[in-house]
């Protein structure tokens, strides 16, 4: 057996493990997604008019709200910028 199939299987024995709830030590990374669709909501906005104001294409927030696509990092952080000062970024945007 060679060195790539011993690792598969150790990788896949710690998998098992850790499904089972056992502590291997492994590492989890939890990404919190913004829920784009409450945000708009709670701002009382259209999907156009959320889109249009905050220049986000509406395809994208679209595929946002109906879960086919996740905001990346740096969308994810101005959702949540929109969701501490939507009036600040309107404005802004209007005088940009």
């Amino acid at each position: 057996m060679n060195k790539f199939s011993r690792d598969l299987i150790q990788a896949m024995s710690e998998a098992v493990a850790f499904a089972e709830g056992k502590n291997i030590g492994a590492r989890v990374t939890v990404v919190e997604v913004p829920d784009v669709r409450a945000i708009r909501r709670g701002l009382h906005m259209s999907q156009q008019r959320f889109a249009a104001t905050y220049r986000i294409p509406l395809p994208t927030l679209k595929n946002w709200e109906q879960g086919r696509r996740s905001p990346d990092a740096p969308a994810a952080a101005y959702l949540q910028v929109i969701v501490r000062q939507p009036k600040v970024i309107r404005e802004a945007l209007q005088n940009g």
